[in-house]
C-alpha cells in the first residue's frame, strides 16, 4: 500500500521550470553555445522555499547557471520528492525524458535510485550528481559534500559565547538523526566542541527527529528542548527555520543551518553554518557541458571546506555576544591556513579576552572513552554497544571517518530521546 501511494504521489508531482534572471559572464562559457544543455534537479522540499536546505541548493544552482550565462529555461525541477525509490526514479525518468544531461539529487535518500539509474544503458550519457551520499561509479555518477563540520565549530563558538552572556549552559540541538549518520554525528560533535572551547561547562542536548524534513516535528523538538531542558540557545541540523522561529517565540536564541535565518528570526538568530553550493555547481555544470567524458576525473568525489570557500557561517547578527567576530575570525584563519582542524588531538581553549590556547589532549566520547589518542596517532573504533572493535594507526581525522563512520557523541553531548 505504501509503495502504491508513493507511486501515486510521484505521478502527481509538479515538474516545473525555475525562473531566474540570467546573465552572461565573459569567459565562463568555455564550451561555446550551450543553449541546448538541460539540467535536471530533484528536491526534497519546495523550490520556492525562502530558507533552509532546498532553498540553499536551488540558490546555488541558479547562481552557478547565472555565472555560466545559462538561460532560465535550461533548469528543470521536480520538487517535493519523498525519499522513496519509486518516486525518485519517476522524477529521474521524467527529467531524462525531457533531455537533461546532468541530473542533480540533493537528498541522502535519493542514493539508491540514482545509483540504479546511472547504471542503466539508456542513461549512460547522463551525468548523475548526488549530494551527501557515498556511492559513485567511474563514468557518470558522483557524490559531493563538504567540510561543514568546520563551519559548525565556528557557529558553536558563537553559541558558547552567547551562553556565557545569558548565563545559561543548556544548549539545544534539533537533529534529523544522531549517531546513525556520520553527517549528523560529526556536525553535532563539532558544534559541541566549538561551544566547549569558550564554555567548557555547557551541555548540548540533542533531540533527534528520525527524518530529514518535517517542519512540524522540527518546531516541536525545539519547543521541547526549551520547555523541558531550559535551553537558552537552539541549534539545528534539519531543513527549515522552524527551530529558529520557536526560539524567537520563546525569547531565547538560536543557530540555524543551510542559509542565513536572521530574516526569519531577527530577535533570536546568531549565525548559521552555510553552504556556497554555487562553488560546486559551477564546476559540475561547466564540466558536464564541455567535457562530460572527463567529469569523474575533473570533478569526481567532491569534498570542499572553508579553504575552498564552499562552506562558511552567515554574517553574525547583532544578537551575538561582544567579541564573537574577532574570535571566530582567528579560528577560521587557523583552519584555512592548515594550522589546525577540528577532529584532531589538539584542543582549543579560548578565554574571556579571546586568547586561544592549543594543547594536546585525547578526544573523549560522552562515555569517557578515548576516541583519538593524545598523540594523535590512534583512532579507537567502538561498536553500537560501546565495545572496542579496532584501534587504527595513522592520522586520526580521516575524511572517511568524518563522512562515513563516526558513530559517537563527544563529551558534553546528551541525547534526550
Amino acid at each position: 500500500m505504501k509503495k502504491v501511494l508513493s507511486l501515486a504521489l510521484a505521478l502527481i508531482m509538479c515538474v516545473s521550470v525555475f525562473a531566474f534572471a540570467g546573465c552572461t559572464s565573459e569567459g565562463d562559457n568555455a564550451g561555446g553555445n550551450n543553449s541546448d544543455f538541460l539540467i535536471g534537479a530533484i528536491y526534497i522540499n519546495g523550490q520556492n522555499d525562502t530558507a533552509g536546505y532546498t532553498y540553499a541548493h536551488n540558490h546555488g544552482i541558479t547562481q552557478a547557471m547565472e555565472q555560466l550565462g545559462l538561460d532560465k529555461s535550461q533548469l528543470l525541477v521536480v520538487d517535493n520528492v519523498p525519499e522513496d525509490d519509486a518516486a525518485v526514479m519517476s522524477a529521474i525518468d521524467n527529467l531524462a525524458g525531457r533531455g537533461c544531461k546532468l541530473i542533480i539529487g540533493i537528498s541522502f535518500g535519493y542514493l539508491n535510485a540514482m545509483n540504479e539509474a546511472a547504471a542503466k544503458p539508456e542513461y549512460k550519457d547522463i551525468i548523475f550528481s548526488h549530494a551527501t551520499g557515498y556511492l559513485s561509479n567511474d563514468t557518470n555518477f558522483n557524490n559531493y559534500f563538504g567540510r561543514i563540520y568546520q563551519a559548525r565549530y565556528l557557529s558553536g563558538i558563537a553559541a558558547g559565547l552567547k551562553s556565557l552572556e545569558i548565563k545559561n549552559n543548556n544548549i539545544g540541538y534539533v537533529a534529523a538523526y544522531g549517531t546513525e549518520y556520520a553527517e549528523t554525528c560529526s556536525g553535532i560533535n563539532s558544534f559541541a566542541m566549538g561551544v566547549q572551547s569558550v564554555n567548557p561547562n555547557a551541555t548540548v542536548y540533542v533531540n533527534e527527529l528520525n527524518t530529514w524534513g518535517d517542519e512540524s516535528l522540527e518546531r516541536q523538538a525545539a519547543q521541547s528542548l526549551i520547555q523541558n531542558y531550559g535551553c537558552g540557545i537552539i541549534s539545528q541540523h534539519c531543513d527549515s527555520a522552524q527551530p529558529q522561529l520557536a526560539a524567537q517565540e520563546a525569547g531565547v536564541f538560536g543557530v540555524g543551518y543551510n542559509s542565513d535565518m536572521t530574516a526569519q528570526a531577527p530577535k533570536a538568530h546568531l549565525t548559521a553554518p552555510i553552504w556556497h553550493w554555487d562553488v560546486y555547481y559551477k564546476l559540475a555544470i561547466e564540466t558536464a557541458m564541455n567535457t562530460p567524458d572527463q567529469f569523474m576525473s575533473k570533478v569526481g568525489i567532491y569534498y570542499g571546506g572553508l579553504k575552498e570557500g564552499f562552506v562558511d557561517i552567515s554574517p553574525l547578527s547583532d544578537n551575538c555576544a561582544e567579541g564573537t567576530s574577532e574570535i571566530i575570525d582567528s579560528v577560521k584563519k587557523m583552519i584555512i591556513d592548515g594550522e589546525w582542524d577540528v577532529f584532531t588531538n589538539v584542543k582549543l581553549t579560548i578565554d574571556a579576552d579571546g586568547n586561544i590556547t592549543k594543547e594536546n589532549a585525547p578526544l573523549l566520547d560522552n562515555n569517557g572513552k578515548t576516541v583519538i589518542s593524545d598523540d594523535g596517532n590512534t583512532y579507537y573504533v567502538y561498536n553500537a554497544d560501546g565495545e572496542l572493535v579496532a584501534a587504527e594507526g595513522g592520522k586520526t581525522a580521516q575524511d572517511s571517518v568524518i563522512k562515513g563512520s563516526m558513530n559517537y557523541f563527544v563529551q558534553g553531548v546528551q541525547k534526550v530521546n
